[in-house]
């Protein structure tokens, strides 16, 4: 199965680098469930992400592979970061967070994301709008 397609890229202000270039957006009930199940690894490459939004916190039932997670507040404020989640594992449930970045394994290390980052999600302007459209900027 192949990735989403992408809508936007996710950005990492406080650190000065991309988080994502290839970022698809999770934002309806079938979406956020179905995540990235049925994925390869492979298809998951450095520059993939997942936006989840609305999201408090995720799961890797039914995975091959390890994802790194970081948890959004409504100002895009990182506020947890699970690294290196493995398969069959579930993330903590934060209620502080509004969205969650799903991101491939050891990106958050090696960008140093950290909690109190300030993160910018940008969208195409040819993408279909997100329900929560206040989270994100167009390009």
């Amino acid at each position: 199965m192949a990735f989403p397609t992408p809508r936007g890229q996710a950005f990492n202000r406080t650190r000065q680098t991309p988080l994502a270039t290839a970022l698809a957006v999770a934002d309806t009930h079938w979406s956020r469930m179905r995540g990235l199940l049925g994925l390869h690894e492979n298809d998951f490459r450095n520059g993939c992400g997942l936006w989840i939004i609305p999201c408090r916190g995720v799961h890797t039932l039914g995975m091959g592979f390890p994802i790194d997670v970081v948890y959004l507040d409504q100002t895009q404020t990182v506020v947890h970061v699970e690294p290196e989640l493995r398969p069959w594992r579930f993330a903590p449930v934060t209620t502080r967070a509004a969205s969650v970045l799903e991101l491939p394994c050891r990106t958050a290390a090696e960008t140093e994301t950290a909690v109190g980052d300030k993160i910018e999600i940008t969208l195409s302007p040819d993408s279909p709008g997100v329900r929560s459209e206040h989270f994100a900027r167009r390009l």
